[in-house]
């Protein structure tokens, strides 16, 4: 700020100018005492966020500045709430004492929503993401990382990099987004935003996207072989990301991040894409009505005992793999401890002592650990040993790398042991937290400060003997120090000795040279002991910064454990079932699957169990019609989320299953206007659709609710037959649920559609929804009758099945029929001959070996159906 600016204010306000020019961007709390105070602009802003009164301080001009304060003890929670909004904070503290000549004052840190370490503001069981994107023409360059738990983590693309930026921040949610300014209206014209509120992308400076300075960032981090070791050499737009969020996470932390050790390549062809729609639709993490986690299929698969596992099963759930190998190293490990519940309720209960090691390792990195931290660190590594030694005789491969990589560090625990006392102080300046024993200059400088005080109470009493003033008392206070008080009435007996210090309401303050003698020496003791103790604590802190390595392995490994602990117990108290996975399969086959979230908040009510057959040749477009509220997307979405549960690694709620490794999961379900952009619900719906054709493979799962209904009936049936016909000549598999009972006409006429329904009972002009599905395409959707369900008076139901009756005499078949069909059925010429192919198809696929009872009665009455129609 130019002197001109910062004329005619004091010298502490023009301090706090200099300071607010150079950190625009973020609210500045400037430490006066006790208090952080904001000014000016900030003052006037935050006082209104927070409602904190908005008063004035003299600021050396004729106006007031305007100013609004926090207490410094109880300042997380107000900058907690201006992270939530979206707010910077830096935070400018006091560096030197006011006694001890003009106080310097210094930004010290700058907190914002991707850089949070604290717990008390930290979600438990959910990874703080910092996002950086850069782009260069059509390239994209990505680095993100979680400074609360070390991860660094890169990648590169060449080609539809909208799509992949928008399913990595779909996967992330980052708290916080920072880029190029080439990279920034890309970000802002994502899908995504559409659904969630993105954060809005921070341009930061553009001298950390330029190569080599990324390059000699990276290299002052990691190293100079850095690039090599972690495979970004051929990489630039990764070395420029890296780069630049390296650059932004030391600007604001002040300091080396040294739980960051090393750089992870994003693999995106490891892992199944889930995009926001279907995350959003299957509500995996939160649900969609109160963006919770309870309802979630998290909800029902999480029961992990520490922080860190809680982190890491989210991310298996975000990141499904899809490699069968990898995914059999889980299921296994998950099997072997499904089997063993003596090992899993040992180790859980074991794990439930353990504190989050990976989030106080990285505060160990950041010379940010507290004591009462150690404290909590040292208890959980003497549980370790314990933890290694319940799974030292495990079989399967993933619980023996657990094992080998749960480290020794009972030295770190002892060393933490022997510096920190057991109840320690929060406050480091004040002392009181390094163990007794630990330094013996220490421990003598506090027996002088205790026989000092006893010192103390001896003098008192010998002063009022001598003097005979019985309430005589030696007090003390930060101001005047130490003190010998005597009422007023008394002040005849004050021996000519005493000075008098202080006069207070009804009493007088005196000091004398044995007083002042005795409080020299308590002081001395006290300040040097309180330096000495930072001074001990520092160093234990520099030491720490060497077990790093190690203690993020063994929380890695820790977590992995207690996650797949989690699975495993879920498997067993809900009698799921190891999936079959095969890397080169085309088939999904599920007996009795049943949907976890909805079975868990059944409330004791039996969950209908349904199978699941489909394939990318004879059995790739299943059809599944019948009237709204009978079940149908129920059991899409279950076949969805059965399909990720196996690719995490999890058993699943079935008889029996068996997958085929599914690279993209994509559902196209329900109605929704986006009113910002003036789309409608049918445009919205069509622009979805577009996406899953466009990216749709041979090894995606499709489900697709109520395609065409946002426009004329004609219309929208056209549609969702056109669509039919494509997939039916791909490969992917596809669930299509309809109220267009006209499209069960395609069975037999298009190769790999199938016909499914739910059933139902007409009882009285009502319905009973069996939440069953069987072969064969319902014949009507019964919309009334659910309708009358519903509430609908009477008299209009009654007058809506009269008009229903008069529409159904054109034959929307015979139209149909005719209609540009695949070469095999243009000789299809009449309704009457598409339902006896369909017919002649369904008794050829019949095994009356494999169904039951009520199912062949079923089969029965669709044939009779068809056969009267």
């Amino acid at each position: 700020m130019s002197k001109k600016e910062t004329d005619g204010y004091s010298p502490m306000m023009q301090h706090y100018k200099n300071l607010k020019e150079e950190y625009q961007d973020a609210i500045l709390f400037y430490r006066l005492g006790d208090f952080y105070e904001m000014f000016f602009e900030d003052a006037i802003l935050v006082s209104k966020l927070l409602d904190i009164t908005l008063t004035g301080r003299a600021c050396g001009k004729e106006e007031k500045a305007p100013m609004c304060g926090v207490p410094h003890h109880s300042a997380e929670s107000y900058i907690a709430k201006l992270l939530r909004l979206g707010y910077k904070v830096a935070i400018c503290e006091q560096l030197t004492e006011a006694e001890k000549g003009p106080v310097e004052r210094d930004v010290v840190r700058v907190i914002t929503p991707g850089t949070i370490t604290s717990e008390n503001i930290l979600e438990e069981g959910k990874n703080n993401y910092i996002l950086c994107v850069h782009r260069q023409n059509s390239k994209l360059g990505i680095a993100y990382s979680d400074i609360s738990t070390g991860e660094f983590i890169t990648a590169e693309y060449d080609d539809q990099i909208y799509n992949h930026l928008n399913d990595i921040i779909t996967e992330l949610q980052p708290a916080e987004i920072i880029c190029s300014s080439a990279a920034k209206d890309m970000i802002e014209n994502l899908p995504i935003n559409k659904i969630f509120n993105l954060p809005k992308p921070y341009i930061y400076l553009e001298k950390s996207f330029v190569f080599e300075n990324a390059l000699y960032s990276i290299k002052n981090q990691f190293g100079e072989t850095a690039p090599v070791v972690f495979e970004i050499n051929s990489n630039p737009l990764s070395i420029i990301a890296s780069g630049a969020l390296l650059d932004y996470l030391i600007d604001t932390q002040k300091i080396a991040l040294k739980q960051i050790r090393k750089i992870k390549k994003h693999n995106v062809d490891k892992y199944m894409v889930i995009d926001s729609i279907a995350r959003r639709n299957l509500e995996l993490t939160e649900t969609i009505r109160t963006r919770k986690k309870s309802g979630t299929l998290l909800s029902v698969l999480d029961k992990t005992r520490t922080a860190g596992g809680a982190r890491l099963l989210r991310r298996w759930l975000e990141q499904p793999l899809k490699d069968a190998k990898l995914i059999n190293l889980r299921l296994d490990a998950v099997e072997e401890l499904y089997k063993n519940l003596m090992l899993r309720e040992n180790v859980a209960l074991l794990l439930k002592n353990v504190k989050d090691i990976e989030r106080l390792t990285s505060k160990i990195g950041m010379k940010s650990i507290k004591p009462r931290e150690c404290n909590a660190l040292a208890q959980s590594l003497q549980i370790m040993p314990q933890v290694k030694n319940a799974i030292i005789n495990v079989k399967s491969d993933l619980l023996k790398q657990i094992y080998a990589s749960i480290a020794n560090l009972s030295d770190v625990a002892k060393l933490l042991g022997s510096v920190i006392m057991e109840n320690p102080s929060g406050k480091l300046k004040e002392g009181g937290y390094i163990a007794k024993g630990f330094n013996e200059e220490l421990d003598r400088l506090r027996n002088l400060q205790t026989n000092a005080t006893t010192e103390l109470f001896k003098l008192q009493q010998a002063e009022r003997e001598s003097t005979g003033i019985e309430n005589l008392k030696i007090s003390y206070n930060k101001v005047y120090g130490y003190y010998i008080e005597v009422p007023k009435e008394l002040a005849l007996k004050v021996p000519l000795h005493y000075h008098r210090k202080q006069t207070v309401g009804k009493a007088d303050r005196y000091f004398t040279e044995a007083l002042k003698n005795l409080e020299n020496e308590i002081v001395a003791a006290e300040e040097t002991s309180k330096k000495m103790e930072q001074e001990i604590f520092a160093a234990l802190r520099e030491e720490l910064i060497k077990f790093i390595e190690p203690l993020q392995k063994t929380s890695k490994a820790v977590s992995g454990l207690d996650a797949l602990i989690s699975l495993a117990s879920v498997a067993s108290k809900n009698n799921y079932v190891r999936p079959i996975i095969k890397q080169n399969g085309e088939t999904i086959s599920i007996t009795e699957g049943r949907h976890p979230v909805v079975e868990t908040a059944g409330g004791g009510k039996e969950f209908i169990a349904n199978n699941t057959y489909i394939n990318s040749s004879t059995d790739k477009v299943l059809i599944i019609t019948g009237p709204n509220m009978a079940g149908k997307s129920t059991y899409m979405r279950q076949v969805a989320i059965l399909t990720l549960m196996a690719h995490i690694g999890s058993f699943v709620p079935a008889k029996a299953a068996e997958f085929s490794v599914t690279d993209r999961i994509f559902t196209r379900v329900g109605a929704s206007d986006d009113l910002s952009s003036g789309q409608s619900t049918f445009m919205v719906e069509m622009m979805e659709m577009a996406n899953i054709l466009q990216n749709a493979t041979e090894k995606s799962l499709v489900i697709l609710d109520e395609i065409g209904r946002g426009t004329s009936t004609f219309d929208g049936l056209s549609i969702a037959w056109a669509i039919v016909e494509y997939f039916s000549k791909h490969k992917s598999k596809v669930l299509f649920a309809t109220h267009y009972h006209e499209l069960t006409e395609l069975e037999g006429l298009l190769d790999g559609t199938k016909n499914y329904q739910i059933s139902v009972k007409e009882v009285n002009n009502s319905v009973v929804f069996l939440h069953k599905i069987v072969r064969g395409g319902a014949n009507k959707s019964f919309g009334i009758e659910v309708a009358g369900l519903a509430g609908i008076p009477e008299d209009i139901i009654r007058r809506a099945k009269e008009i229903s009756h008069n529409i159904a005499q054109e034959d929307f078949n015979v139209k149909l029929a005719s209609t540009n069909l695949p070469q095999q059925t243009q000789n299809a010429s009449a309704s009457y001959n598409v339902q006896n192919t369909k017919v002649i198809s369904l008794l050829k696929e019949i095994d009356v070996n494999k169904i039951s009872p009520l199912e062949a009665l079923e089969i029965l009455n669709e044939l009779i159906k068809k056969v009267k129609d």
